[in-house]
């Protein structure tokens, strides 16, 4: 085995890499599992974004590949190590921590962990709504609400997400028809009342999105909706579709191990990046079911490298 690491960092989004940027710059020299999912192309959910407008400094806007391809750019050029395998098994129990990675399941070994592999969208299973993503078929009405002021959007859900993704786009758009596949949401009741008071928004009960239209053209044209009582079908018009039916924390890895919410997001101590295993941090959308934004992963990736690198100076002065 070789000699431990000072920290590793698993995932590659705007959390990781920014993990990697920062501890590369203390001179921790971090290797970072970028992991194989979409083709080896690292950036987690940004890779399925095109345009992105709301990250600063990018006065045009900038699509979601290119951003990330920079971040590891930047990440690389500091000095980090990217190895472009997925992490198949860890050992926190004790340290130093160990970590098992690729088609060799090679073991490697580290004094702190950055965990840094996101969530995913969760998504209706349509194959029109795959053809569309990105093309008006979205997964986060803060990110992509911008892009359809005044036109009429589809919001698919029946959570607390939903109701918020409405109200955020009814801000922005003509209107909002929020179709949900029960009779009533489950919702909290005071986000319910805040929906149903608004005048844009339009909810549809016991009704589930059979197809999104029109992938021939390329673009959202509308949804066909099937009633779950009656089965009839009968279709709306809109440019945009958000499915805002939650998202799935990628922490498989780690149950048994590290503590969860009951959503399954990484439990860290409030106004840290700390897990519940000393020397084991947690950035990003793996943790932060709150605000799940490309600028806020980058900010407690940051966080999560200056704690890796005070708790290495005291623990294992380097």
């Amino acid at each position: 085995m070789t000699t431990p690491r000072n920290v590793i960092i698993i995932g590659s989004g705007p959390a990781g890499f920014t993990a990697a940027i920062y501890a590369s710059r203390a001179n921790l020299a971090p290797l970072l599992f970028e992991g194989l999912t979409r083709g080896g192309i690292p950036g987690g959910q940004l890779m399925i974004t095109n345009d992105v407008e709301n990250y600063p400094g990018f006065p045009e806007k900038v699509a979601g590949p290119e951003l990330m391809k920079a971040f590891r750019e930047q990440a690389v050029r500091q000095g980090a190590e990217v190895v472009t395998e997925d992490v198949n098994k860890v050992d926190f129990s004790k340290r130093p921590f160990r970590v098992w990675a690729g088609d060799e399941n090679t073991e490697h070994s580290a004094h702190t962990i950055v965990i840094a592999t996101g969530a995913q969208a969760k998504w209706l299973g349509l194959e029109s709504e795959h053809a569309l993503k990105g093309k008006g078929v979205s997964a986060c009405a803060v990110c992509d609400g911008a892009f359809f002021r005044g036109q009429d959007v589809l919001v698919v859900g029946g959570g607390d997400t939903a109701m918020e993704e409405s109200m955020y786009l009814s801000g922005l758009c003509r209107s909002v028809t929020l179709v949900h596949r029960k009779e009533s949401f489950r919702a909290s009741k005071t986000m319910q009342a805040r929906v149903l008071a608004n005048p844009k928004i339009r909810p549809v009960y016991n009704a589930v999105v059979d197809e999104v239209l029109d992938v021939g053209k390329g673009e959202v044209t509308g949804a066909r909706l099937k009633d779950v009582v009656s089965g009839q079908t009968r279709m709306v018009e809109a440019t945009g579709l958000f499915v805002a039916i939650g998202h799935t924390p990628n922490t498989d890895l780690f149950a048994g191990q590290l503590d969860l919410h009951d959503n399954g997001y990484l439990r860290t101590l409030p106004g840290t990046t700390q897990t519940n295993i000393p020397g084991v941090f947690a950035a990003g959308d793996v943790q932060d079911f709150v605000y799940r934004q490309a600028v806020t992963a980058a900010g407690t990736g940051c966080m999560a490298a200056l704690e890796a690198e005070r708790w290495l100076a005291a623990n294992h002065p380097h």
